[in-house]
């Protein structure tokens, strides 16, 4: 009886104080001025190098795991009725909406550069390319190796997420865990073969507006796999544990989305930077 007299009339969730998103603020700060010491040391007179990172990144990955942790609490506790769990999808679709336009910018800059390599009203360009694309000097890769394996592999991980997308949705937990380790695994892979790319190519990061172009592009598509792979063995956990049910299991969908927003993003990039740019 109390239970019930106490029990909200409505399908809101009224969030708990909670300490994270204050402690989140004070982490990025952290962060960014570990950041800025590092691209300039004369400011406290010692380089201590990478270690200026250190505490901005231990608590921003600290308050991403305590804060997540209590979301998927919440979860659990059957707080996200379907009016938040709506309002979540908004959230996350407006999030990759970000990240595509995150990317959007290199491929600009890309772009930039290598349809206008011999504008004389561009001071320097002709000098930065030698007039054609890609730059002289530049040994790029075939892009029918490496590159197309990589991304037959992606989209590989993406049929076996959909698959475990589809399992879960149909109430079948062994298809759900099957297609979760094998999205985990060719995401692993991919990274694999990616930093085995890196360490044969022909050019550095500062060898001209190709290669600079072409490491910020691939490389933060890189971060964005690892990341998204952290994101599927979560789910995996989670899968084991039983959080996730055929009608509420929105941290598995939200993982699902970004999967595939970097499948998309690949794409992209193996058309014009790998084969067309090459």
């Amino acid at each position: 009886m109390a239970t019930d007299h106490h029990a909200p009339n409505h399908d809101y969730h009224l969030v708990d104080p909670s300490p994270w998103p204050a402690l989140g603020a004070l982490s990025g700060f952290v962060l960014a001025m570990g950041a800025v010491l590092y691209m300039h040391p004369d400011l406290i007179g010692v380089d201590i190098g990478v270690l200026k990172f250190v505490p901005g990144v231990i608590l921003v990955l600290a308050t991403m795991f305590y804060w997540w942790r209590d979301v998927v609490r919440e979860a659990n506790a059957g707080d996200h009725k379907p009016v938040v769990q709506l309002g979540l999808r908004y959230g996350m679709a407006l999030f990759i909406a970000s990240e595509v336009m995150f990317f959007v910018a290199f491929f600009w800059a890309y772009f930039d550069a290598s349809l206008f390599v011999d504008q004389a009203n561009m001071p320097g360009r002709v000098e930065a390319t030698g007039g054609v694309w890609p730059p002289e000097g530049i040994q790029t890769f075939e892009p029918f190796h490496l590159p197309f394996m990589n991304t037959l592999v992606l989209l590989l991980s993406g049929c076996t997420v959909t698959w475990a997308h589809h399992a879960l949705r149909e109430g079948n937990r062994k298809g759900l865990i099957q297609g979760l380790w094998l999205t985990v695994i060719l995401g692993v892979a991919f990274t694999g073969l990616q930093a085995y790319e890196y360490s044969h190519a022909a050019f550095g990061f500062t060898d001209g507006i190709y290669a600079s172009t072409f490491y910020l592009a691939t490389g933060f598509h890189g971060f964005h796999v690892i990341v998204g792979t952290i994101f599927l063995a979560v789910c995996l956990v989670r899968s084991y544990k039983g959080h996730f049910t055929s009608t509420q299991h929105f941290g598995f969908e939200a993982a699902a989305w970004y999967w595939h927003f970097v499948d998309v993003v690949w794409l992209f990039l193996f058309v014009s930077i790998y084969w067309w740019g090459a």
